[in-house]
């Protein structure tokens, strides 16, 4: 089969050279090639075109973002963007990186201008943020991951229905009880990620299972129904199902709880888990092996979210949402909505997360 014939093709293949120089600063000729599944030639033969066309600065071996110092190619001249879009994200450290990075590549694309803000949590910070940008007067639309639950959630939610601009919420959605008519959101479909964990756990023998997801998460809720409807539909027994912040308690308090849930898996013959998120997995995972468990053969586990599982010992098998996707997708979205105006059917779009299998999760 020829380089062109392989299952990344050209333009896709030089599309995602560029994410990954966006994401890591430089790439290596072998890694392409061994990913992608192509010669090396062909792989240089992409830099060279996306170096010819002022995008990146070859190096011995691969290929950086391009250089300020790089003079070989005049750089095109940089056009006005043609609209600015504001964003805020809940944090800049965990989970959204990604989605951000998805967000500006796209951005950077179409023409868009990305304004980041990054709040908390909190409703109100939230709403602080966004308001901000607003009363700027420079900005066209706005792509948000707001606080959507319990009144003041709701409050919020309602208050983003009413203002003068677009909107688009990203890993968000609104309750069907708000009746919000002219919000639109690019989210993965949670609830299939926790069917989808179930489904793997019951394809290696485990018939005992249970569940601890992240208290007071927007994703919790979702992959809990997702999660209780393969629970039903594939005739397992679910042993537990709970939901902790084992990151806000104290050394002495998180050890007390993990030693309890630990205790509760013997006694109820467990033999997997889904854990959401990450840190929480890796916190259950290293407290067993402190007890002299034997993983996965005592305990199988997956995670949710795929940010850090891969480091577990052993490595976690992990449910990944594709966050970059999904902020590529929500600059679509807006420059859809701005270019079509309020003409345009209101989108919603789902994507679905991928399943990593890895070595803490065996057959019975």
């Amino acid at each position: 089969m020829s380089d062109d014939a392989k299952p990344v093709f050209g333009i896709a293949r030089r599309e995602r050279i560029m994410d990954e120089l966006r994401l890591h600063g430089a790439v290596r000729v072998a890694d392409l090639a061994r990913e992608f599944e192509v010669s090396e030639l062909t792989i240089r033969r992409d830099i060279g075109e996306l170096a010819d066309r002022g995008l990146v600065t070859r190096v011995h071996g691969g290929a950086t973002l391009r250089s300020r110092l790089d003079t070989t190619v005049t750089p095109r001249a940089v056009s006005a963007p043609r609209y600015r879009v504001g964003m805020v994200v809940p944090s800049l450290s965990y989970y959204w990186p990604q989605v951000v990075i998805g967000a500006r590549a796209a951005a950077t694309e179409v023409g868009v201008q990305l304004v980041l803000r990054g709040a908390s949590y909190e409703a109100a910070d939230q709403r602080r943020q966004i308001t901000s940008l607003v009363e700027s007067g420079s900005i066209h639309g706005l792509i948000v991951a707001p606080e959507n639950l319990g009144p003041d959630g709701h409050a919020l939610l309602t208050w983003l229905e009413q203002l003068p601009l677009p909107v688009v919420l990203v890993e968000r959605r609104t309750p069907s009880s708000l009746a919000l008519t002219s919000l639109e959101w690019v989210t993965t479909d949670h609830v299939f990620g926790g069917y989808l964990a179930a489904s793997h756990l019951a394809t290696l023998g485990h018939r005992s299972v249970g569940i601890l997801a992240s208290a007071q998460s927007p994703t919790s809720w979702q992959l809990r129904r997702g999660w209780s409807q393969a629970v039903a539909e594939l005739g397992l027994t679910q042993t537990l199902d709970l939901n902790a912040s084992l990151d806000d308690m104290e050394g002495p308090e998180r050890a007390d709880f993990v030693g309890a849930l630990l205790d509760q898996l013997r006694e109820t013959g467990t033999s997997a888990m889904l854990i959401h998120s990450d840190p929480q997995a890796l916190l259950v995972q290293q407290n067993a092996l402190d007890r002299g468990w034997a993983l996965p053969e005592d305990l199988s586990i997956i995670a949710y979210d795929d940010e850090v599982a891969e480091n577990g010992s052993p490595s976690i098998t992990a449910l990944r949402p594709p966050k970059q996707h999904v902020g590529r997708r929500a600059v679509e979205v807006m420059l859809a909505r701005l270019t079509e105006g309020a003409g345009r059917p209101v989108e919603r779009v789902q994507v679905v997360p991928t399943l990593h299998p890895r070595e803490s999760t065996a057959a019975v």
